[in-house]
C-alpha cells in the first residue's frame, strides 16, 4: 500500500529553485533487481524488454519502491533504448550481458530507421504512466525520461554498451554530417517521446547522458550540449512548466557549460563531481541533484552515513535533490535504502 504524502510536490518545489528542508529524495534505478518483489515480476514478464512493454507489470515495478520507502517521486520503469526500439532497430537484452542491438554505422543503416512507426511503439510506456499516476499519492510526481542523443547513439552504433564508445566517436570524426543526421533523428524522436510522457502524466523529466564523459572538450558541445538544448527547447515549447533534469555523467568541469547552455532546470551530478564544485559553481546557477556513491549505499553502515551527512550539510541549504551518482546496484540490501531515506528525511 502506498503511504500518503503530507508535503505537496517537494520534488517540483526543489526543481523550481526553492530550498526544501529536508530535501526531496528519489533514486536512479529505485525500481530494480535489489528488490525481491521486482525479481518476482521480472520472472513473470519473461524478458526485460517484455517487462518494459507490459504496462500492468511495468506499472507494478514502478510503484514497488514507493510502497517500501518514503520517496518523493516515482520514475517510470522503462529503458533509454526504447527510442532505438521505437525506430525499428533490433534491440534485445541478453541475461548477464546487457543490451544487444543490430549496429547502425552508415547512411544506409540510418535509412532503415522508421520515425513514422515510433509513436505506436512508445504506446506501452505511455500506458504505464497513466496506470502509475492513478495510484500515486498526492504530492508524489512521476518522472519520465529518455536517453540523450549522444548516449543513445553510442549504443545504436556499437551494437552494445562499451568502455570507450569507439565506433560512435570514429563515425563522428570520419563523417560528421551523417552522424549529425542520426543525432537529429534522435532529437526529433526524443522530443516527441518526452511530450508523449508528459501527456500521459509525467510531471518531471530527466535526460540521461550516461556517456557524456567520453567526449573531448571540442566535441562535447556539438554532441552533448547542443542536442540536449534542442530537446529542452522542443519540450518547453509545448510544456513550459515541466522541469527537466539533465544528467551528463562524467562531464566534469564541462558540467558548468552544460548547465548554462542547455536550458535544463536542474543538473544531476555523478559520484565523481566534487561537492564544492556542485555548491559553488553549479548550485549558484540552478538546483543540483546527486551524488552518493551507489557502492556506499551497497556497503551501508558508518561510511555511508558519514557521507550522507556531508552531502546534506554541503548542499542542503539551497535548491537540492538527494540522489545517487548513478543507479542502485543489484546487490544493494533494501534495508540500506530504507536507512538512507531515514537519514535524508531526518527520521534517523
Amino acid at each position: 500500500m502506498l503511504r500518503p504524502h503530507l508535503s505537496q510536490d517537494r520534488l517540483i518545489s526543489a526543481l523550481s529553485g526553492r530550498t526544501v528542508d529536508p530535501p526531496p529524495i528519489w533514486l536512479m534505478r529505485q525500481a530494480g533487481r535489489y528488490l525481491p518483489e521486482y525479481r518476482e515480476v521480472r520472472a513473470k514478464a519473461g524478458s526485460f524488454l517484455g517487462l518494459c512493454l507490459n504496462p500492468e507489470l511495468a506499472a507494478e515495478v514502478t510503484l514497488q519502491p514507493l510502497r517500501r520507502f518514503d520517496l518523493d517521486a516515482a520514475i517510470v520503469f522503462s529503458d533509454i533504448l526504447m527510442v532505438p526500439y521505437a525506430l525499428g532497430q533490433k534491440v534485445e537484452f541478453v541475461e548477464g550481458e546487457g543490451p544487444k542491438l543490430e549496429p547502425v554505422r552508415s547512411a544506409e543503416g540510418l535509412a532503415r530507421l522508421d520515425r513514422a512507426a515510433a509513436e505506436a511503439r512508445f504506446a506501452p510506456v505511455y500506458e504505464t504512466l497513466r496506470l502509475v499516476v492513478t495510484e500515486l499519492p498526492s504530492g508524489v510526481p512521476v518522472i519520465g525520461f529518455c536517453g540523450a542523443p549522444w548516449t543513445v547513439a553510442t549504443y545504436m552504433v556499437e551494437g552494445a554498451g562499451s568502455k570507450d564508445q569507439a565506433q560512435a566517436r570514429l563515425w563522428a570524426y570520419r563523417d560528421a554530417a551523417s552522424f549529425q543526421s542520426l543525432i537529429d533523428l534522435l532529437v526529433e524522436t526524443s522530443v516527441a517521446y518526452l511530450l508523449g510522457q508528459v501527456k500521459a502524466g509525467a510531471r518531471v523529466l530527466q535526460i540521461f547522458d550516461s556517456w557524456a564523459g567520453s567526449l573531448p572538450e571540442n566535441e562535447f558541445a556539438r554532441w552533448c550540449s547542443t542536442p540536449t538544448r534542442s530537446i529542452v527547447a522542443g519540450v518547453k515549447a509545448e510544456a513550459p512548466d515541466v522541469p527537466i533534469i539533465g544528467f551528463p555523467r562524467g562531464a566534469g568541469a564541462q558540467a558548468e557549460t552544460y548547465a548554462r547552455e542547455t536550458g535544463i532546470d536542474a543538473i544531476g551530478c555523478d559520484t565523481s563531481m566534487p561537492l564544492s564544485f556542485m555548491r559553488e559553481t553549479l548550485q549558484a546557477r540552478l538546483p543540483v541533484q546527486g551524488n552518493l556513491d551507489p557502492l556506499l549505499l551497497l556497503a551501508g553502515g558508518e561510511p555511508m552515513e558519514a557521507r550522507v551527512t556531508t552531502i546534506l550539510n554541503t548542499l542542503g541549504g539551497a535548491p537540492f535533490v538527494f540522489n545517487l551518482g548513478h543507479g542502485i546496484l543489484p546487490d544493494t540490501p533494501p534495508e540500506h535504502v530504507a536507512r538512507l531515506v531515514e537519514l535524508v528525511k531526518g527520521k534517523a
